[in-house]
């Protein structure tokens, strides 16, 4: 877990504002399996919060403190009823089952063991109704783009945004990956136009390549059924950016 950055939930939610396509994905992924509703990882509730002003019950699991507590001021704010528990998606036990669980937004790539991924998919197994599903979606890397992550700081434009008190934030990334684990070690810089470096964050994430998932969701006694390349639901390719899976008990 990436503790800076998750612990100012306000300025994650302006670095990683909802997305319509995603937000749409999974409110049709809800709508089209009823029921209630489990988003591991759930943040500030970018993704639950529509889904549970359908009428879905639903519950978010969270780990950071912080992001639960906007994720409850959010819901308040819209008079949304969404029950939030602060636990850890390796491990859980909610003492039910659930219809739909979902994990969104590159969640699952903050386990970097191949252990922690099998445990979490244990745990969701336990917590799945019969013809529940998991639908989750995490990137597809790019051995291009992995090769260039030298530790150089660069600027990420795309990513700037404009907060109410500091005004336009400027972000720079320096990454570096370790092909033995899999995992993408950076350290994310934000400034104004008046202050260098004003929040200063390490994030790992691990890359899950597409022939080795399938194997992971097995030994966690799940499997996958289908897998889309983008949020309008087109075929998986090799070059696709993401990787949008629909599992169902093995």
């Amino acid at each position: 877990m990436s503790e800076r950055l998750y612990s100012d939930a306000r300025l994650y939610d302006r670095l990683f504002p909802p997305r319509g396509p995603a937000v749409d994905f999974y409110r049709a992924e809800a709508d089209l399996q009823g029921g209630s509703v489990l988003e591991l990882g759930c943040g500030t509730g970018n993704k639950l919060i529509p889904i549970a002003s359908e009428g879905h019950p639903c519950v978010g699991l969270e780990l950071a403190s912080n992001m639960l507590a906007e994720a409850g001021r959010k819901a308040d704010e819209r008079g949304v009823e969404l029950e939030l528990v602060q636990g850890d998606m390796r491990d859980f036990d909610l003492g039910r089952t659930f219809d739909l669980v979902i994990i969104a937004a590159n969640s699952l790539l903050h386990l970097h063991e191949a252990s922690d991924l099998v445990d979490c998919f244990r745990s969701v197994r336990r917590h799945l109704a019969p013809g529940a599903r998991l639908v989750f979606d995490v990137f597809n890397p790019n051995v291009q783009v992995l090769a260039l992550a030298d530790g150089v700081r660069r600027s990420r434009e795309v990513l700037s945004f404009v907060d109410p008190d500091r005004g336009v934030v400027h972000v720079d990334v320096a990454e570096t990956y370790d092909a033995a684990t899999q995992v993408t070690r950076g350290t994310w810089y934000f400034s104004t136009e008046s202050e260098a470096d004003v929040v200063v964050s390490p994030l790992e994430i691990r890359s899950v390549f597409p022939q080795e998932l399938p194997l992971l969701l097995a030994l966690g006694g799940l499997r996958l059924v289908e897998r889309f390349g983008d949020w309008s639901r087109g075929p998986f390719t090799g070059d696709a950016a993401v990787q949008l899976c629909i599992c169902e008990s093995d």
